[in-house]
């Protein structure tokens, strides 16, 4: 017969061989608590399973916040959401609920330079990640080369696909493109083969009204807009710049000593 190493042994073997490392890791240690403190079979086996289950869902989650390339140091914690204003604040939290992933809606980030847009975004894609959802961010530069790239291969659709696994596709900065008409052609289809399928979270410095020069025709501007504003949560940044505010604020906590030093100078001279 078999003592209590060469069965722990077998059982190691067997987990590893069953793909289930957590359990792996802690059946013994976990095997012991339960014999202290009297569980049944059935709890310790629930517990098992909790611990494996919990150790994928980490996993999970940090394998999908690297696929995201989302900028991870700009999270909810750091953002000020009482710059925000009181209705924005609601919509956020009625973003971070993840309702709307499963309605294909947009939410678009409108708002001038330094407004918190792209921190916002990124914290929001942070949050559903951890909810469970996939997301991957762009800026729109990038994004346009990519898909070119694909479209001069003749496998945009097969990018479009790929892109199409995604809950949620972050495109930042949109008024930041050159305007080349084949920039805005996989742009439009990029929406277009997005619209009631997956969602779209976008940040622009430009309002509605002059998406004109982005699209480079009022027509498609007004095709590109119908299909982003259809279904949507638009959040209206209408903010100074944070990081204006912040340069203005360090130096107004210099005056009083910079103040201090001429009153002391102005006395000794």
């Amino acid at each position: 017969m078999r003592g209590r190493d060469g069965e722990a042994a077998l059982i190691s073997q067997r987990l590893r061989e069953l793909r289930l490392p957590a359990m792996r890791e802690c059946f013994q240690e976990e095997a012991e608590r339960a014999r202290r403190e009297g569980l049944s079979f059935e709890e310790y086996l629930g517990e098992m399973v909790r611990l494996e289950m919990e150790s994928r869902r980490a996993h999970r989650v940090e394998r999908r916040l690297r696929e995201s390339r989302l900028p991870l140091e700009k999270n909810l914690a750091s953002f000020d959401q009482g710059r925000l204003p009181p209705g924005a604040r609601s919509q956020v939290r009625a973003i971070l609920e993840g309702d709307f992933l499963s309605r294909g809606e947009n939410v678009l980030a409108i708002g001038g330079v330094g407004a918190g847009k792209t921190h916002l975004l990124s914290a929001i894609g942070q949050e559903l990640v951890y909810s469970g959802a996939r997301v991957i961010s762009y800026s729109c530069p990038l994004l346009m080369q990519e898909l070119i790239a694909a479209k001069r291969r003749l496998e945009l659709e097969k990018k479009l696909k790929k892109l199409r696994a995604f809950d949620v596709l972050i495109v930042d900065d949109l008024g930041y493109v050159t305007h080349e008409r084949e920039e805005m052609e996989v742009l439009f289809a990029l929406i277009s083969d997005r619209y009631e399928r997956k969602s779209i979270m976008l940040s622009s410095n430009l309002p509605f009204s002059r998406w004109e020069q982005i699209f480079g025709d009022a027509m498609t501007a007004a095709a590109a807009i119908d299909r982003l504003v259809h279904h949507s949560i638009i959040l209206e940044l209408n903010l100074p710049s944070y990081r204006l505010e912040q340069r203005n604020t360090g130096k107004s906590s210099k005056k009083p000593a910079e103040g201090g030093d001429a009153r002391k100078d102005s006395m000794s001279s």
